[in-house]
C-alpha cells in the first residue's frame, strides 16, 4: 500500500470516529436478549425516559440533549429496543419533550448507522424486526380526556411528536377507577380503537393492580385487542407480592418494572450526608427512607462485591430475575453503560433469596404511586 493510500485510509478512520463515536456495526455489540410481551417481542432491558425533559426531579436542560443521545446510542447498539415514555413527560413548556427526543434520536441513529456502513462499502443500514426501536407511550387520562375519541386523538398527537406512523405499545398512564369510573371505560375503549385503527401493535396499562388488570384484560379479550405489558413501580424498596405477576400471566402480558433503582436510592450514591440538592423532592424522600433501608443497602453492597458488579447492576438484575423487564433511565453515557452491565449474567438463587429477605426487612417502603389501583 502506498503512503498516500495509508494516509487516505487514516483520514477516513479519523472522520468516521468523529462522526460516529463507536464505529461498531449492528449485530457486533448486542448483549441484551429479547423476551415475549403479549403478541410482540421486546428487549429484556428497556429504557425509561421520564427524566428527558423533567426539570423538577432530574434537573433537565436542553443543553443535555447531546449527552442523552450518546446514552441512547450506547443502549441501542447493545440491543435495547423498548423505550417507555409518556405524552406528559416534560416539565411545563417542555411537555412532550421525551417523545420528541425519542423520534429525533432514532432518526439520527439510523442515519449514522447508514453512513458508517456506506463509508466502508457495506451498503445502507436497514433496521429489522429484532432491532427496530419500539416506543411504548403512556397517554395521560387528563380530566378533559373523557371520551374514547379524545384518547385516540392524544395517541395521534404523540405520533406527530415522534414523527412516526405507529406505536409499539399504547398505554394508559394510570387508572381513573378510584375517582372517575366513567372516564375509565372511555380510556379502555379508546385504547381498543387505537389498535383497531392501526396506531399501535398492542396495548398496555400502567399503575394497575391485579384486580383492575384482570377487568381490563377481560374487556380487551372481548374486543380481540392484544395486551403487551402492564407496568408498576417494582424494586427492592417496594412492597410487593406475586399477585401482579400472576395477573400478568393470566392476561398474557409482561410486567414492566419502572423505577427499579427507586429513583436512585439503590445506586449506593446517596446517604444521609449526601442527598439530592435542596429543592429536589427526592431529598426529603430519601431522608425518610434511608434510615430503614440500611440492612438492605448493606446486603446489596455485599452481593455486588461478591459478583463483581455495582449495586445498581445487582438491583436491576434482581428485577430481571423476577421475570420483569426493568426500564431504568439513562441521561449520560456512564449511566447507559452502568445499566447495560446488569445484563449478560444472572444472580444465583441464593443471592436472590438473600436480597428478598433484606427487602422484606425494610422498615419503610417506597411510597406507592397515588394512582396505583388494586
Amino acid at each position: 500500500m502506498t503512503s498516500s493510500a495509508i494516509l487516505f485510509a487514516s483520514l477516513c478512520l479519523a472522520l468516521a470516529a468523529q462522526t460516529v463515536t463507536a464505529l461498531v456495526l449492528p449485530g457486533t455489540k448486542t448483549i441484551v436478549g429479547r423476551v415475549s410481551a403479549g403478541p410482540i417481542e421486546i428487549s429484556a432491558l428497556g429504557c425509561g425516559t421520564w427524566s428527558w425533559g423533567n426539570r423538577l426531579l432530574w434537573d433537565y436542560d436542553p443543553s443535555q440533549d447531546e449527552e442523552i443521545y450518546r446514552a441512547y446510542r450506547e443502549i441501542r447498539d447493545a440491543g435495547v429496543t423498548i423505550f417507555d415514555t409518556g405524552d406528559s413527560y416534560g416539565t411545563l413548556d417542555l411537555n412532550g419533550r421525551a417523545e420528541i427526543l425519542l423520534g429525533q434520536f432514532e432518526r439520527r441513529y439510523l442515519e449514522e448507522k447508514s453512513s458508517s456502513k456506506s463509508m466502508f462499502g457495506i451498503g445502507a443500514y436497514v433496521s429489522n424486526a429484532s432491532n427496530k426501536q419500539q416506543v411504548a407511550t403512556k397517554l395521560a387520562p387528563y380530566p378533559w380526556r373523557v371520551t374514547r375519541g379524545s384518547y385516540v386523538k392524544a395517541c395521534k398527537e404523540s405520533l406527530k411528536r415522534l414523527e412516526q406512523d405507529k406505536l409499539a405499545i399504547a398505554q394508559t398512564h394510570w387508572s381513573t377507577a378510584n375517582y372517575n369510573v366513567f372516564q375509565e371505560g372511555a380510556l379502555w375503549e379508546g385504547l381498543g380503537d387505537m389498535y383497531d385503527e392501526g396506531l399501535c401493535e398492542a396495548v398496555g396499562v400502567s399503575n394497575y393492580g391485579p384486580i383492575q388488570l384482570g377487568k381490563f384484560s377481560n374487556r380487551m379479550k372481548e374486543r380481540n385487542v392484544p395486551i403487551a405489558v402492564a407496568q408498576v413501580q417494582y424494586s427492592l424498596m417496594t412492597a410487593r407480592n406475586n399477585e401482579i405477576l400472576d395477573a400478568c400471566d393470566d392476561a398474557g402480558c409482561r410486567l414492566i418494572s419502572y423505577s427499579p433503582l427507586c429513583l436512585g436510592l439503590l445506586t449506593g450514591k446517596y446517604n444521609l450526608d449526601n442527598l439530592p440538592r435542596e429543592g429536589n423532592p427526592r431529598r426529603q424522600l430519601f431522608r425518610e427512607l434511608l434510615p430503614g433501608a440500611q440492612q438492605l443497602l448493606g446486603t446489596l453492597d455485599a452481593v455486588a462485591k461478591d459478583v463483581g458488579k455495582t449495586q445498581s447492576q445487582v438491583a436491576i438484575n434482581w428485577a430481571i430475575s423476577k421475570g420483569t423487564v426493568p426500564i431504568p433511565g439513562a441521561r449520560n453515557l456512564q449511566q447507559a453503560q452502568e445499566n447495560l452491565g446488569a445484563v449478560g449474567w444472572k444472580l444465583s438463587n441464593a443471592a436472590v433469596q438473600e436480597l428478598d429477605n433484606a427487602s422484606a426487612g425494610v422498615k419503610k417502603k417506597m411510597i406507592e404511586n397515588i394512582f396505583q389501583t388494586r
